[in-house]
C-alpha cells in the first residue's frame, strides 16, 4: 500500500486500486477551510486523472466526519468583500463539482456528524455508508447563511421537498433519517462501517470500470431529462458504442465462455 500526507488530509490507495481521501483533523472536527478546500480539489483532481485508481473512498478520522466551516475562515470570510466572497465560493464550488462529476464512482464513509458543506461532501458521492451515530445538519440558515453551493448536490440526494424543510430550520437528522431521504444508502452498526464499505467496493470491483464511468456519466445525463427521440437516439448510440468497445466485447465474451472478465482480480 502507497501512503502520503498532504497537510489536512490522509491519502492512502490500496493494491486494488481504492483510494482512500482522509479528511485528517479530528482535534478540530475535520472543519475546513479554503487551504482543505484547495487539497480536496487537487485529491480530487488526481484520483480522476491517475488509471490506477478505480474507487475513491471519501472518510475522515476521529468522532465527526465534518463539523463544515471552519471557525477562524469564517472570521476571515466575514471581512472579506463580494469580490473575495465570489472568489472564496467559486472555489468551494469547482471543488464539489470535481467531486461530483468524477469518473470513477466515490463512496463517503461517515462515521459521525456531517454539518453544512459536509452534507455537500457526502451529497455529491455515489453512494454513502453511514454508522448508526452520524447525524446530519444544513446548519447555514442559524448564522445567516445559506447552503447555496452544494444546494444543486443536496437537492439531487434529498428532493426538493426535504430540501425545503432542512434548509429552513437546520434541524439536526439522524442516519435513518438520511438513508430515508436518499442522502444515505446504508446505515449500519458503527462496528460494522468498514464491513458495509467493503460489500461496495467489492461489487463495484467485479464490474467493468468503462462501463461503471460510462454508467455513472448516463444517470447524470439522463435525469429528468424528457424522453424524446432525442434521448432515446442518444441512449441507443451508448450501449451500441459500448458493446463494440474493448471492455464490452471481453465482458461479453467472459460471460458466455462462463469465465471471470479479466478486470477481476
Amino acid at each position: 500500500m502507497s501512503e502520503s500526507i498532504e497537510k489536512t488530509l490522509n491519502i492512502s490507495t490500496d493494491a486494488r486500486g481504492v483510494r482512500t481521501i482522509s479528511l485528517g483533523r479530528p482535534d478540530i472536527h475535520n472543519a475546513f477551510d479554503d487551504s482543505v478546500i484547495a487539497e480536496l480539489s487537487g485529491a480530487f483532481a488526481d484520483a480522476d486523472q491517475d488509471d490506477k485508481v478505480r474507487i475513491v473512498v471519501l472518510a475522515a478520522e476521529g468522532k465527526s466526519f465534518s463539523a463544515g466551516a471552519n471557525l477562524g475562515w469564517m472570521k476571515r470570510m466575514a471581512t472579506y468583500s463580494y469580490e473575495e466572497n465570489l472568489t472564496d465560493a467559486n472555489a468551494l464550488a469547482e471543488m464539489l463539482r470535481r467531486l461530483n462529476f468524477m469518473s470513477k464512482p466515490t463512496i463517503a464513509r461517515v462515521q459521525g456528524a456531517a454539518f453544512g458543506g459536509a452534507v455537500g461532501l457526502v451529497a455529491c458521492c455515489d453512494m454513502a455508508v453511514a454508522s448508526e451515530r452520524a447525524s446530519f445538519c444544513l446548519s447555514e440558515v442559524k448564522i445567516g447563511l445559506i447552503p447555496a453551493t452544494i444546494s444543486p448536490y443536496v437537492i439531487a440526494a434529498m428532493g426538493q421537498r426535504a430540501a425545503r424543510r432542512y434548509f429552513l430550520t437546520a434541524e439536526r437528522f439522524k442516519a435513518q433519517e438520511a438513508q430515508a431521504l436518499g442522502l444515505v444508502s446504508e446505515v449500519v452498526e458503527e462496528a460494522q462501517l468498514d464491513e458495509a464499505l467493503e460489500n461496495l467496493i467489492g461489487a463495484l470491483l467485479g464490474n467493468s470500470p468503462q462501463a461503471v464511468a460510462q454508467a455513472k456519466k448516463l444517470v447524470a445525463d439522463v435525469a429528468e431529462r424528457e424522453i424524446n427521440s432525442a434521448l432515446i437516439a442518444d441512449t441507443s448510440e451508448r450501449i451500441a458504442a459500448i458493446r463494440v468497445s474493448e471492455e464490452g466485447q471481453e465482458g461479453l465474451t467472459a460471460f458466455l465462455e462462463k469465465r471471470q472478465a479479466n478486470w477481476i482480480q
